[in-house]
């Protein structure tokens, strides 16, 4: 169909320009995500992995999940039936959906539901649970399981009912255009666009023939949840590279993952096939009374806002994040996004940044290009604690291994037998 990658490439870089996801509603997982309808299965983040495999935080976080399922009724009921081989491990990526860090998700989860509009197609997240001890960090503690059952029981009915006053849902590309002026990149930064978010469904919530106790609680907990919007950003990440990827051909790449282990990829012309290296562990700043040697090695589908272009790539339209994140300040912003821009083909209109003279976001990271300059891309994330039940203990930087394209390029070029 394509004579070249390269026309293959800009087939796919217009596809993702023309991409309109919405975000159309919260459900439980097993409502929205079929493979968990029936039988003890969890999603998870990164390519495929066992549990014997797992670090410390995605371990915490299948604890988690086993005694919010009610699958065990104690910690180390759950670490046994772990053990078991019982549950079925699912990579998040493998059923259309995303999950932060350990990326943990069982079926009476709510997950938000976007669509997008141009192609069809959706992408689910579960959903940000806040700040301190939270489930996709490694704790479960019985903070976590209250807070989760919550999320369930109040917070996702109130969402739901709210958006459907919405015809046709949020559109979060126009509200992701304006946040990004306003200093989001959309991984370690969502201030301004879970602002604009709250404010959009706020007149909606208050309106819902419910308790003013539980409208209350939900408006508190998005007015102070400043990274609510990253599990729609990353929804949003996959519904358009999903969306991309459904022309299987050129070198654009398609999913960027961590599972603790390994990291992995996917490859616009190489289908669903992971490639994989082992991952590094972040550099950063931490909390107090924890350093580096606390951290755990890279993990979570966040890199799909990479994989899109914003997060780390788009650095410059967030300098207040390189001070968090332990990398500098504005020269190192700027720095940041520039060195970005010889791996990626492309900018999006849709994502201009001001203080980048207008230039949209990086978009279309191409796998040839990062193995012939030996840049890889860059991921802002949040550090986890190697340990099960402690969380989070700091946020930093980390890259993607080379070796991951240094494979997808062979592979590509003896799957179609052209000049790579």
């Amino acid at each position: 169909m394509y004579s070249s990658i390269s026309e293959a490439n800009a087939a796919i870089i217009e596809r993702i320009k023309a991409a309109r996801p919405h975000w159309v509603g919260v459900r439980l997982a097993h409502q929205a995500i079929p493979a968990l309808a029936e039988g003890k299965k969890l999603l998870h983040a990164g390519p495929p992995i066992i549990w014997q495999q797992m670090t410390g935080p995605m371990r915490g976080a299948c604890l988690g999940a086993c005694l919010f399922e009610g699958w065990a009724q104690n910690e180390q009921e759950a670490e046994v039936l772990l053990e078991s081989g019982e549950i079925d491990f699912i990579p998040c990526h493998h059923v259309s959906a995303v999950g932060p860090m350990g990326g943990i998700t069982s079926a009476h989860m709510p997950v938000l539901e976007v669509e997008n509009v141009v192609n069809a197609n959706r992408a689910c997240c579960n959903l940000n649970e806040g700040i301190g001890k939270v489930m996709r960090f490694g704790a479960y503690g019985p903070d976590v399981q209250q807070r989760l059952r919550w999320m369930r029981d109040t917070l996702t009915p109130v969402l739901q009912e709210a958006l459907q006053k919405i015809e046709g849902g949020i559109d979060l590309t126009a509200l992701m255009a304006q946040a990004i002026t306003m200093g989001d990149e959309f991984h370690q930064r969502n201030i301004a666009a879970s602002a604009l978010l709250m404010r959009t469904l706020a007149p909606h919530i208050v309106k819902l023939d419910r308790p003013k106790s539980e409208l209350g609680e939900v408006m508190q907990f998005l007015s102070v949840t400043d990274q609510f919007f990253l599990n729609l950003a990353m929804a949003y990440s996959k519904a358009v590279m999903d969306a991309a990827a459904q022309i299987k051909a050129g070198s654009i790449v398609t999913a960027m993952t961590r599972n603790g282990r390994e990291f992995g990829i996917r490859v616009s012309g190489l289908g669903d096939r992971w490639f994989t290296a082992p991952v590094n562990t972040p550099q950063g700043l931490f909390f107090t009374g924890f350093s580096q040697d606390d951290a755990n090695p890279d993990i979570g589908d966040s890199a799909i806002t990479e994989t899109l272009g914003i997060g780390g790539a788009a650095m410059i339209a967030a300098p207040g994040v390189t001070r968090f994140v332990g990398t500098g300040g504005m020269d190192a912003a700027l720095e940041t996004s520039e060195e970005m821009t010889e791996i990626y083909l492309d900018h999006n209109p849709m994502l201009q940044i001001p203080i980048w003279n207008f230039k949209g976001a990086c978009l279309g990271l191409d796998i040839r290009r990062v193995v012939e300059t030996g840049i890889t891309p860059l991921i802002n994330t949040g550090i986890a604690h190697c340990e099960a039940g402690v969380g989070q203990v700091g946020a930093g930087t980390v890259r993607a291994p080379l070796s991951c394209f240094e494979q997808a390029l062979e592979a590509l070029a003896l799957a179609h037998h052209i000049n790579a």
